[in-house]
């Protein structure tokens, strides 16, 4: 079983997995994206904001050969959101850079995905989570006809 860098385990329960995965098209989704995507949803309840949305800084945490002693690599900004809608469910979401349309977007979303609404929301952001896999496969391809074997050529004297 694969483990966070942080220890933790991944998400088991399917509902929490599936959020992620939400959370995580958002996060790759241009700001015009996920505007076109909740335009796409119709009427909607109306979202006030729980906290302003705030922008702020991570550090984020390397590791030498993905596998050594932790280091401070360097620090990220992030935009975090956190909305309730007028039926009182909340969404949250963290982008990073410092877009807060973006951060509150997908917090409406991340919201609306959590009631009847879910079908809908999965709907409307199936293109972007197309266009997501299909750049990271393009990326995936790109990557690989670069990549060199090395072998040992083992001499006859043995």
């Amino acid at each position: 079983m694969r483990h966070e860098a942080n220890g933790a385990k991944p998400a088991t329960d399917p509902d929490i997995a599936a959020r992620q995965a939400v959370m995580a098209t958002c996060t790759g989704a241009t700001t015009a994206e996920l505007e076109q995507a909740l335009q796409g949803l119709g009427d909607i309840p109306a979202a006030s904001d729980l906290r302003g949305t705030e922008n702020g800084l991570v550090m984020l945490r390397g590791r030498m050969g993905g596998d050594g002693r932790a280091f401070n690599l360097g620090e990220a900004t992030v935009t975090r959101a956190a909305v309730r809608l007028d039926d009182g469910r909340t969404g949250f979401a963290y982008q990073l850079g410092r877009d807060t349309a973006k951060a509150r977007i997908a917090a409406i979303l991340d919201a609306l995905w959590q009631g009847p609404e879910r079908a809908a929301v999965e709907a409307v952001l199936t293109p972007i989570r197309d266009r997501i896999a299909g750049e990271a496969a393009a990326k995936a391809r790109r990557v690989a006809a670069t990549r060199v074997n090395f072998f040992t050529m083992v001499r006859g004297e043995d």
